[in-house]
């Protein structure tokens, strides 16, 4: 066994220049591995062009005792005086381990508003590279999406980073905390001030500022996570830089995208559609991966661009080689072109490309084993096929957005043929043969390189052919518990002068209780020179109650020369079982034959003659729609026949007749539950709904269950003995916390599962005003919180604009007296950051808010006004 070790490495580049360095504004680390140790590093800078500052070369430490001067391979100018610096350079790391490859350069830039005292804080970038033999080999997403959009004040801004990850690994994406020297956290960061959130989406990379509240200089970082089988296998990091201003403009606005889902070769057409209220001029950006490909890439060309509306045209044919597990994230910004500030608006949509369903021809049995064969794929770029089987037909249909076969369907791996022109398998049960008298139903996928599974081929369900003779029917002709008959008969068996078997002959019947007994009696002795005789019919006996299964032995009955033909041929009658619900009877059939049964017919009797009511290739079906207390009887026919090439075929069987009266024993269906609260008025208003007519025609009342923590059980709160009620106001005490679920129930007691359970929490209401005058007026004197008694503590900091912290407390009220070392402090804007701490219905919960406190110590001040809400 070997052992793991784990090291952490740190890749410094260490930059040396007589300028000062704040011409830092954002960048990444990603890479790509060329071997098992050796990795290209490709070390991304976005700069700002208006500095002096400039980095032609970067010293690289491996972490290894190795130094090399890296040269800078290209420069790229962006908008808004940016500009893309790309360094690259290969290392042999030395063995397996975590390496954090850090980038550092003095320094940030000054005036960054979440960063105390900028200017002398390095700006540090990080990527972790794990080298793990057990995961292959593995290259980071590549960022499509430089960083150098504006923000306005009061309006959302958005950033994508666009990551396409060139294995199809999985991504997920977090906010983290920008770092200084030898990549630590920068003390004191803070998230940009929000009038909402501040927040990356986990799943589209989106991140999100809902909205500026003021104008300035901010950095953020971003987390780009690396998933493979459910392990972490990289983290990339964005710090990146963004300037909000003041401004009339008004950002575009990208119209609605769809997410996709195509098989390969079939062609993707989207219009893509932005408006400016402004009326300025649109430009329409695409970014993703689908547009680097070396066999089929995508193209974005501009269909109409008019003052105020722009529109664009997305067209790709995927090929065999784009079909991934993960979708393709396409990211969509349109920018005006704005004289004042240009500004964007970013969205995105996917596109999951799929490999088409194979065909399946054929499930031939072959002894105790099945061959297999299929239409060939039509591509070279698969490696081979896995072959799925499962006992009894499903019910599967092939999901146009899922690869594989779910595991609900019940299906299980039972082999693997290699290569894009493999035709066939045998399926031998790993050499230990198949079951006779079990239906076997298989599915095929193709298996892509990358080990994605196309979508599942069509459905074949095969079984072994056994028994000599080969029985064809066991079909009730009366239903009766004394009187009751059947009709065996079989195929005439074939060839037996090969074996030799020359005769005469006699058939042995015998018959056992119950679909799969195994209690054979002996019942009929039957002698023949020719094998003619194929038919028994089998009566006085109980059809009503009991299903029946039949053993024929064959043998050569010649003096001195008795023996058994071959293996018996065994076969049961189908049985038929009527459980009355409300407003149905459901059926269940059992049956033990060595055919498949493709359909079974259901007939009802009307009064006068049988009517067909329904057909299935299950083996459970319902009759809906009836009136209850009134009696339905029933029979099933069943038909089928056998796989193999001159077996027979379309073989009828009847089952017994059954009846059954529809009772309701059935709740009706859970209500749909939808609760909203009244912070102001302390109460919340519940509201259901039964959307199906007919579970609503079976419903007489409600019963409302209520619980106020998520560790309490639900209790009842309160009945509705009334069809059509559908709202309830719970008012409470103090808060508006709890959880709620809902039931229906019948005239006849039936009560339903409960609802889904929806749980609200007391609302989030925590001020801290924006302007305070300690002056010594007694009037707004002292920075107090607006705090309701939810808040159990908070953690609150305050800052000058130097970055020093002069004020801390965990007090929700605050209850600052505007002094720092026993002095008032100077008139000013000073920076807080809060962590506010209350009592949920899931426990202690916390929320972060940030923003500005304006100090007045003028005589005269007046009062403040209210900001920074959660």
């Amino acid at each position: 066994m070997i052992k793991r070790v784990t090291a952490a490495f740190i890749l410094m580049f260490v930059v040396a220049s007589a300028a000062t360095g704040t011409h830092n504004r954002a960048g990444e680390i990603t890479y790509r591995q060329i071997s098992e140790l050796t990795f290209e590093v490709t070390v991304t800078t976005f700069t700002y062009t208006l500095s002096k500052a400039d980095r032609p070369s970067l010293d690289i430490e491996w972490g290894d005792n190795s130094i090399t001067n890296v040269a800078r391979v290209s420069e790229t100018y962006l908008p808004n005086n940016y500009k893309k610096n790309v360094y690259v350079s290969q290392h042999t790391y030395p063995g397996p381990g975590v390496y954090k490859i850090v980038v550092q350069d003095p320094n940030r830039n000054f005036g960054v508003e979440n960063i105390p005292n900028s200017v002398n804080v390095v700006f540090s970038i990080s990527t972790i590279l794990i080298v793990n033999t057990a995961v292959g080999l593995n290259s980071t997403p590549v960022l499509l999406n430089p960083p150098y959009d504006k923000a306005a004040l009061g309006h959302v801004f958005i950033h994508n980073p666009a990551a396409y990850d060139p294995d199809g690994d999985s991504l997920s994406y977090k906010l983290t905390v920008c770092t200084r020297e030898d990549g630590k956290p920068i003390l004191n960061y803070t998230l940009p001030p929000a009038s909402n959130k501040f927040y990356v989406d986990s799943i589209s990379g989106d991140l999100v500022w809902d909205a500026p509240t003021a104008t300035g200089i901010y950095n953020v970082a971003m987390e780009i996570q690396e998933w493979r089988a459910g392990i972490k296998i990289g983290v990339v990091v964005r710090d990146m830089q963004i300037e909000v201003y003041e401004t009339d403009n008004n950002p575009p606005v990208t119209g609605p995208l769809p997410d996709l889902c195509v098989e390969a070769g079939q062609p993707v057409t989207v219009n893509v559609d932005a408006t400016d209220i402004d009326l300025d001029s649109l430009t329409l950006i695409a970014t993703s991966g689908i547009f680097t490909s070396s066999e089929c890439a995508a193209s974005f060309t501009t269909l109409s661009s008019v003052p105020g509306t722009a529109t664009a045209q997305l067209t790709w044919t995927p090929c065999h080689t784009s079909v991934r597990h993960q979708p393709y994230d396409i990211i969509i910004k349109a920018e005006d072109n704005n004289d004042d500030l240009q500004l964007v608006d970013i969205d995105n949509m996917s596109i999951k490309v799929l490999g088409p369903s194979p065909v399946l021809l054929s499930a031939v049995p072959q002894g105790k084993f099945v061959q297999l064969s299929w239409v060939d794929y039509g591509t070279g770029a698969i490696s081979g096929f896995s072959i799925y089987r499962r006992e009894g037909a499903s019910s599967l249909v092939a999901d146009t957005c899922y690869d594989g076969i779910p595991p609900s369907a019940g299906f299980a791996k039972v082999g693997y043929v290699s290569g894009y022109n493999a035709l066939t398998f045998t399926d031998t049960d790993n050499g230990n043969g198949l079951d006779a008298g079990v239906e076997y139903a298989y599915r095929i996928v193709a298996v892509y390189p990358n080990g994605t599974e196309s979508k599942p081929s069509n459905e074949i369900v095969t079984s072994l052919i056994t028994g000599l003779p080969l029985i064809t029917n066991v079909s009730i002709r009366n239903t009766d518990a004394v009187n009751g008959s059947l009709t065996l008969a079989w195929q005439k068996p074939r060839s037996l002068d090969t074996i030799p078997a020359n005769g005469p002959y006699e058939y042995l019947i015998y018959r056992a209780e119950g679909i799969a007994g195994t209690d054979y009696q002996l019942i009929h002795t039957l002698a023949t020179a020719d094998l003619n005789d194929t038919v028994y019919v089998d009566t006085l006996i109980n059809t009503l109650d009991k299903g029946w299964v039949y053993k024929i032995e064959l043998y050569n009955d010649a003096p001195g020369d008795r023996f058994m033909i071959g293996d018996p041929g065994i076969a049961s009658s189908v049985y038929l079982t009527a459980a009355p619900g409300d407003r149905k009877v459901r059926f269940t059939l059992n049956r033990n034959v060595p055919w498949i049964n493709t359909s079974y017919e259901f007939f009802r009797f009307n009064g006068s003659s049988w009517q067909s009511v329904g057909t299935t290739n299950q083996l459970t079906w319902a009759d809906e729609n009836l009136e209850n207390g009134t009696e339905y009887c029933y029979y099933v026919v069943s038909y089928g026949g056998y796989q193999g090439p001159g077996t027979p075929k379309d073989l009828v069987n009847l089952s017994q007749r059954t009846c059954a009266v529809p009772v309701d024993n059935e709740p009706p269906c859970p209500p749909d539950l939808y609760v909203s609260s009244q912070c102001d008025s302390l109460y919340n208003t519940v509201r259901w709904t039964v959307e199906d007519p007919v579970c609503y025609e079976d419903v007489a009342g409600y019963n409302l269950y209520y619980k106020q923590t998520s560790e309490e059980q639900l209790g009842l709160l309160v009945t509705f003995n009334d069809r059509e009620a559908n709202r309830y106001i719970h008012s409470l005490p103090d808060y508006v916390a709890g959880c709620y679920a809902i039931s229906a129930f019948d005239a006849h007691g039936n009560e339903s599962p409960l609802s889904a359970m929806i749980c609200v929490d007391s609302c989030n209401f925590y001020e801290i005003p924006n302007v305070f005058t300690p002056n010594g007026d007694d009037f707004n004197d002292w920075l107090v919180a607006k705090a309701s008694a939810l808040v159990d503590r908070v953690e609150f900091r305050l800052f000058n604009r130097a970055g020093v912290m002069i004020f801390t407390t965990t007090e929700p009220k605050i209850n600052w007296d505007g002094t720092y070392k026993g002095k008032v402090v100077p008139t000013g804007v000073y920076y807080y950051d809060c962590e506010v701490f209350e009592r949920r219905i899931s426990g202690i919960e916390q929320f972060h808010l940030s923003g500005f406190v304006h100090v007045i110590t003028e005589k005269g001040a007046g009062p403040g006004v209210i900001e920074g809400k959660k």
